[in-house]
């Protein structure tokens, strides 16, 4: 008799925990919306404008960098030579040019008593608008040739940390070839999926708390940051399979971003994060 109202004493505080349980999960559920996602940080192949061979590379992979830092130079002294050839041509042009000019204003007024022909008038006005193009264009091809000179340096082109160094000095490089790949600082997001019942307690500037799964030291705690929501996709997808869900993985489901505010160093590419809502 006694083992019978044991057992019954625990069945009933088994159910009474039970029904414990399920009120504050679906309480918790009802006043915070939990979603899954990954960071995402934007990358760049940073590479040269012209082709040429590899004299200096100034960074390794890991080293951070600011905007506008030089980062690796060509062998420059074929652009060197070509800016110089370009310059001494502007410099004849313009030697030819201020001649023409001169024989032009000196002869023009003679046309009008006769002195010179229509056909010779007209033969220096041609001659005069001729050195001047010429002028121009070798200006214009000074120019490039400056271009091209300046394009045999590569610079940050904002700030980041370098993830690969593609090529070593020495090594002969095309134009656009990829010389180094950054990510850059910011901004950093992430790409996260909200079910379709769940769209309507999301909006464009709503502040949320992001947790990843590491352990600050300091407080024993997830490390937690602020974010935002930055994007809402207008188009529904399915589940991508690398998203975890404890729902049917068939279902639709749209895309959001959610910007980070406090950045800091330990925020990496594809780092798997949870964001909590309030609702």
């Amino acid at each position: 008799m006694k083992r019978k109202i044991i057992i019954l004493i625990l069945l009933i505080l088994a159910i009474g925990g039970t029904l414990g349980f399920l009120y504050f999960k679906n309480r918790k559920v009802g006043n915070e919306l939990t979603l899954y996602g990954n960071i995402e940080i934007r990358q760049v192949d940073l590479s040269f404008q012209v082709s040429g061979r590899i004299e200096k590379l100034f960074k390794e992979e890991g080293d951070t960098v600011k905007q506008g830092e030089l980062l690796a130079v060509l062998d420059d002294r074929d652009y060197v030579s070509n800016l110089e050839k370009a310059s001494a041509e502007v410099e004849k042009t313009l030697a030819l040019k201020n001649d023409a000019e001169s024989k032009f204003e000196r002869n023009a007024p003679l046309v009008e008593d006769n002195t010179i022909s229509k056909q010779d008038y007209d033969t220096l006005l041609n001659m005069k608008n001729k050195s001047a193009a010429d002028y121009d264009a070798a200006v214009a091809q000074k120019n490039f040739a400056q271009n091209q000179l300046d394009y045999t340096k590569v610079y940050a082109p904002e700030e980041g940390i370098i993830m690969i160094r593609v090529q070593e000095p020495g090594a002969n490089v095309s134009k656009a070839q990829p010389v180094y790949t950054m990510a850059k600082t910011k901004p950093v997001w992430v790409r996260a999926y909200v079910n379709e019942t769940d769209l309507g307690n999301i909006k464009y500037g709503q502040e949320v708390n992001v947790y990843t799964d590491t352990t600050d030291p300091k407080t024993g705690k997830k490390r937690m940051y602020k974010g935002q929501v930055g994007y809402i996709s207008p188009v529904a997808e399915f589940t991508p399979k690398t998203v975890q869900s404890t729902d049917i993985r068939t279902n639709l489901v749209y895309r959001i971003r959610v910007y980070i505010y406090d950045i800091d160093e330990y925020l990496r590419q594809g780092m798997p994060v949870t964001i909590k809502v309030e609702l």
